[in-house]
């Protein structure tokens, strides 16, 4: 359980449930809370779990959406109540975006390493993989797109949880990072990507109440730690005070803190849309290679299931960016509702509606990241298609010409062949058969036939010509 504290101008770290209560109560500038829990937080026993936090948020969740919180293959989705909004957004897996770094990684080492050679200087490209695969030190249990069941590890209860916060993180972060198993059991051909065999992600819920967000996720996101690592930085503490022009002193931050749970739940669900953004490259590199197989005439293609394994997967990808797209739309058209209402009768203020303003936009922008996603897809999706298809139209032009030529051979044999069975029949008298040049004239009439077809055969191109 990780817990902070947004006041107007800074992020606090709060320890325990307990504490984030009375910073919401105490503190006069205080803005809202930030709860963060594991799935193994709630699992074991969702009701206690509720009890405890109700005394934070004022309004217990209902048992179905805790049962759709602690789902590992629920889709995204969207819900209100009158207390909070749910929303489940599916993000990568950290197993899946580290494959996809690598092969970032790779792909640039392996560029500066050609343009270094050219000055005959070899560049170290393991190292780069190395440090790309390194760079941080938390591997969630990986969870399919379409799902599976996993069993949770009993955990302690809420304020047990909440007393080892630290001393749990410190030893996460300073632990190694873990080698991750490898996810295609297939042998697939040198230069596939092994990340397009099966692309995994896995839910993170969040519920929006008034002045709380709770966010739950089945483990470790580098997404979401990220983030909060971010604030913690930015807007933990003010850095040393900054002289203005007119004398006077103010202080310096970062980047400006969020002012609602709404706003921070759109800077997290940005920072996870950013990581389907960052796949585009490595897909496009992948299928372009798989074009260029495909259309090639120096070897056939072999690559048939590395390249379905990539289509099933791309299809996955596009029903899971417009699951991703409609829970957003739910989600937005909700806010515009409650807006119109509270304009409706007379409760809603400027500074409210230029907030909700600001909120709308960013909710727009983050479905139009999704639907740049969801457009890329599609057109690699097309692209493949349309790459097997000039395939298999092309291996039926190259059998085409193949068939072409054996016709014209049997054209010209079938007639040399019926004079060959004539004359090898067994009579006792023949034309031909007893005469001195009976051989040479019949090999005189099969140059003629020969002739005759082939003189069939040019006057009929020239005549298409």
């Amino acid at each position: 359980m990780q817990l902070l504290g947004f006041s107007a101008s800074q992020v606090h770290p709060l320890a325990t449930l307990d504490a984030a209560r009375d910073f919401l109560a105490g503190n006069a500038a205080a803005r809202f809370v930030w709860a963060d829990f594991n799935t193994e937080d709630v699992a074991p026993a969702p009701a206690a779990w509720r009890d405890g936090l109700m005394a934070l948020t004022g309004a217990p969740i209902l048992d179905l959406h805790l049962v759709d919180a602690t789902n590992p293959a629920h889709p995204s989705f969207f819900d209100t109540t009158n207390a909070y909004d749910m929303v489940i957004f599916r993000k990568l897996t950290f197993e899946t975006s580290r494959l996809f770094a690598e092969a970032e990684a790779t792909h640039a080492a392996e560029g500066t390493g050609a343009a270094v050679s050219t000055l005959g200087v070899s560049a170290p490209v393991s190292g780069a993989v190395n440090a790309s695969s390194g760079a941080t030190s938390m591997a969630p249990p990986a969870t399919s797109l379409a799902g599976s069941s996993a069993g949770y590890s009993s955990s302690a209860s809420l304020a047990s949880a909440a007393a080892s916060t630290s001393s749990a993180t410190s030893s996460t972060m300073a632990a190694p990072p873990k080698s991750a198993p490898q996810k295609a059991s297939r042998k697939y051909p040198p230069g596939f990507l092994p990340a397009l065999a099966r692309i995994d992600t896995q839910p993170v819920t969040f519920f929006v109440f008034d002045n709380v967000l709770v966010t739950i996720r089945p483990g470790p996101s580098r997404t979401i730690d990220q983030v909060r690592q971010r604030l913690l930085e930015l807007c933990g503490a003010p850095r040393p005070a900054a002289s203005q022009a007119n004398g006077s002193v103010a202080l310096v931050h970062g980047i400006r803190p969020p002012t609602r749970p709404e706003d921070l739940m759109l800077r997290l669900l940005n920072a996870m849309v950013d990581r389907y953004l960052d796949l585009r490259a490595p897909l496009t590199r992948q299928l372009d290679r798989w074009q260029r197989a495909l259309l090639s005439t120096r070897r056939s293609f072999s690559s048939w299931e590395g390249l379905l394994d990539a289509r099933i997967q791309l299809r996955r990808l596009e029903h899971l960016s417009e699951e991703q797209r409609d829970a957003l739309q739910e989600f937005r058209d909700s806010l515009l509702d409650n807006r119109y209402s509270t304009e409706g009768t007379g409760g809603a203020s400027g500074s409210t509606a230029s907030r909700d303003d600001v909120l709308l936009v960013r909710i727009t922008d983050l479905m139009e990241h999704i639907l740049r996603v969801l457009a890329h897809t599609r057109r690699l999706e097309d692209s493949i298609e349309s790459a097997v298809q000039i395939h298999f139209s092309a291996v039926a032009h190259r059998t085409n010409r193949t068939m072409r030529t054996l016709t014209v051979i049997t054209a010209l044999f079938m007639p040399l062949t019926l004079i060959t069975g004539i004359f090898g029949m067994n009579f006792d008298r023949m034309p031909w058969l007893r005469e001195p040049q009976g051989f040479w004239w019949s090999i005189g009439l099969m140059g003629a036939v020969v002739a005759v077809i082939g003189a069939i055969w040019g006057l009929g191109r020239l005549l298409d010509r």
